[in-house]
């Protein structure tokens, strides 16, 4: 019930994330520096995961905390990872258009759960396998346009270092949450303490990120940190804030979960934004939408629920007496 409660706390904060990011655009822009957002919510999560285990630090049950520099040294290899997957992202927008991207990306459902099973040895029933095959199938759904909203010619007819550089990034993503999962599920030591690890090293790579931009960019605006927080509002602090809490649940599922928790949540978060759109940005639900948000309801079902609950097995005639004997 615990692990059930979180995801649905992790759907509804990645859907908003994606809300809360268009409403913070001004005339379709940003007045801030929308790279100083994730340094922001890493530095945010550091923040919270520090009190939160000197809070730990404080019971009579004292946290396990390893501090050998041959386990630390582990905890930058999922930023590194992350830093090669967000360049393979812009790479593959240079030869796809936004449709075929976002259709690519459900790749990194069926290349999770292949990771999932190679390297973390986790058993993957055949009805499971069924299900992802399922969710897959629905995200993409949901995502494919009418032929008469968009040229139907231009769907996934890109040049092949497209399709290639879509399914590195499908494998990059999955290798990142795989491997994350294998450094949170690896020994005992305190959540807090592993989380403070991750994002040190995740402030450290984004403020490598802002400064490697800046000289690029001949420092024409400045350096990074003397734009920090100009341009922010309310709805700019809530993203952050969504940033850090998503991040959090994450580590969370990372833990006490899997990596299959995780990829639901985030695919039932996007079928969400779609529902949400409908209402608050006038975005038109197509047939595609519902046919989608079916096929990932039934995945969810398959998934998750116990086989001899999906399966109505039919129950042999019992007889109190024998059959009479013919002569």
């Amino acid at each position: 019930m615990r692990t059930f409660i979180v995801a649905a706390v992790l759907t509804l904060f990645t859907s908003s994330l994606g809300i809360l990011t268009t409403v913070s655009q001004t005339s379709g822009g940003y007045k801030y520096d929308s790279a100083t957002v994730p340094f922001l919510g890493e530095l945010l999560k550091l923040l919270v995961s520090t009190f939160l285990l000197w809070k730990e630090s404080n019971t009579p049950k004292l946290p396990r905390i390893t501090t050998d520099w041959r386990s630390i040294g582990l905890y930058p290899i999922p930023s590194i990872i992350y830093l090669i997957h967000n360049n393979v992202q812009f790479a593959t927008l240079t030869y796809v258009d936004t449709s075929t991207y976002q259709i690519m990306g459900n790749l990194k459902i069926v290349t999770t759960a292949i990771l999932f099973r190679a390297f973390l040895k986790k058993k993957i029933s055949k009805l499971q396998w069924m299900a992802i095959g399922l969710l897959t199938i629905g995200t993409t759904v949901s995502q494919v346009k009418g032929c008469g909203e968009t040229d139907c010619r231009s769907l996934l007819a890109a040049p092949i270092q497209g399709y290639l550089f879509g399914i590195l990034s499908a494998c990059l993503s999955a290798m990142a949450g795989v491997y994350t999962e294998f450094l949170m599920k690896k020994n005992q030591d305190s959540l807090h303490w592993q989380n403070m690890q991750l994002y040190v090293f995740g402030v450290l790579f984004n403020m490598i990120h802002l400064t490697m931009d800046d000289i690029l960019g001949a420092y024409e605006k400045g350096a990074w940190w003397s734009r920090l927080l100009v341009g922010y509002n309310v709805t700019t602090w809530l993203v952050v804030l969504n940033l850090g809490c998503t991040g959090l649940l994450v580590s969370w599922v990372m833990k006490y979960a899997d990596n299959i928790v995780k990829v639901y949540a985030t695919s039932m978060a996007m079928l969400l934004t779609m529902v949400l759109s409908i209402y608050l940005f006038n975005f038109r639900p197509t047939l595609q939408l519902f046919l989608g948000i079916l096929i990932c309801c039934m995945s969810l079902q398959m998934y998750f629920a116990p086989p001899q609950s999906l399966v109505d097995l039919p129950t042999q005639p019992t007889t109190d007496t024998a059959e009479p004997h013919r002569t």
